[in-house]
């Protein structure tokens, strides 16, 4: 299995990904928001970097991907450093417990050493269970909680 940056002929297979990664969260998406996620993957000039995981097993053709990562600095302002936050983190569910979820996890800590970035964080669902196994034997679960605000939570206008 090979970790490498994405490039612009992975867009059918990584888009396959993403949208099993999507349907797992229920979180709708179309055709545009793809176009600006693959956008800003490509960009160099953008925070927002992609990974995939390639695979060749017999079972898929050679540089067939089965895995995503989506990462990105974030400012901490108590640190007063930049850290690396994965924003996206989805394996083929048939290639599920084969490495390919450890692979890119190591890969992210490879280049949070090499940005000098002193952590990598992310947030997953509780009921993620399958993911969290893998998370515990590489990573530390923190006691924060996260918020979502908006229109709907405040009642301001929607804009």
């Amino acid at each position: 299995m090979k970790i490498r940056g994405l490039v612009s002929s992975d867009r059918p297979q990584w888009e396959s990904l993403y949208r099993g990664y999507a349907a797992f969260y229920k979180v709708d998406t179309d055709d545009a928001k793809l176009d600006t996620l693959f956008t800003w993957l490509l960009d160099a000039s953008h925070p927002c970097e992609g990974l995939v995981a390639e695979v060749d097993d017999g079972q898929k053709a050679e540089g067939a991907l089965v895995g995503l990562a989506h990462f990105r600095a974030m400012p901490s302002p108590l640190r007063g450093a930049e850290v690396g936050f994965l924003d996206d983190l989805f394996v083929d569910p048939a290639y599920r417990g084969g490495g390919a979820g450890d692979r890119l996890l190591r890969h992210l800590d490879n280049i949070a050493a090499a940005r000098g970035w002193p952590v990598m964080r992310w947030i997953t669902q509780d009921n993620n269970y399958r993911a969290r196994g893998l998370y515990d034997q590489l990573a530390l679960r923190t006691g924060w909680i996260t918020y979502d605000m908006n229109a709907e939570t405040t009642g301001r206008p929607d804009r």
